[in-house]
């Protein structure tokens, strides 16, 4: 048996995985799906305090009070980022890393710095006139889940705390530590693949410390192929 955190991304919360999540204990294996402070379950706690730290203590706490150890620890898209400092911040707790179509940043990056700087620029444009000064209204459905789970996203999805896409990562190399690390990829046609995701596999293609692996789907992988999802979190905790 395996422990599973499973860490969701950007609008969205722990309800995401939970197709993936349903395949993990039906194999046997502990499952924990978080959602992060201001979203979801949680939306009623957002603030303009809430940053990428705020999001990673979540996660620690998670791990520190249900006393977990020799995790897979999984992130999808924004959940990059949250991943990536949580191992580095505790790297004896995890046993792999599992990135799903997600941000891997280098010391010193926001997620903003991976991502082209007009999508940027539109954020900041929705922040001042939707988002009350500090929130980011979620992308448009159709570009991040396939047809059938549109209307369901849609209803399920609120805006999230600007500041945990503007604040630069502060990682020690302590994640390196990490020896297992697996990207997929998503390469399906509908929804089409994101630029800034197929430039981060690309990157870990020439790693060999990475093993990288391309999905059929689009970005949301979770909800697209739950079942293959479920079989390469499983492979990846050895």
């Amino acid at each position: 048996m395996s422990t599973f955190v499973l860490v969701h991304g950007a609008w969205v919360g722990g309800w995401y995985y939970k197709r993936v999540a349903l395949q993990l204990i039906k194999a046997g294996h502990m499952v924990y799906t978080p959602t992060l402070t201001g979203l979801g379950e949680r939306s009623h706690l957002a603030s303009r305090a809430i940053n990428l730290d705020t999001h990673v203590q979540d996660i620690i706490n998670v791990i520190r009070w249900e006393e977990l150890t020799d995790i897979v620890l999984c992130g999808h898209s924004y959940g990059g980022m949250v991943i990536s400092s949580v191992a580095d911040q505790v790297p004896e707790k995890v046993r792999a890393l599992v990135y799903l179509d997600a941000f891997v940043p280098n010391n010193g990056q926001s997620l903003l710095d991976m991502l082209p700087a007009e999508m940027g620029a539109g954020f900041a444009d929705d922040v001042r006139t939707n988002g009350e000064g500090y929130l980011v209204t979620p992308i448009p459905a159709e570009m991040l889940v396939n047809e059938r789970d549109v209307t369901w996203f849609s209803r399920m999805c609120v805006k999230h705390p600007v500041a945990c896409f503007e604040q630069k990562i502060s990682l020690t190399g302590a994640l390196n530590r990490v020896l297992g690390r697996t990207y997929v990829a998503a390469v399906g046609p509908k929804p089409p693949p994101r630029p800034a995701f197929v430039a981060i596999a690309d990157r870990l293609r020439e790693d060999h410390s990475w093993e990288v692996v391309d999905l059929p789907c689009g970005h949301s992988v979770m909800l697209d192929m739950p079942t293959e999802t479920a079989e390469l979190l499983i492979a990846a905790s050895g």
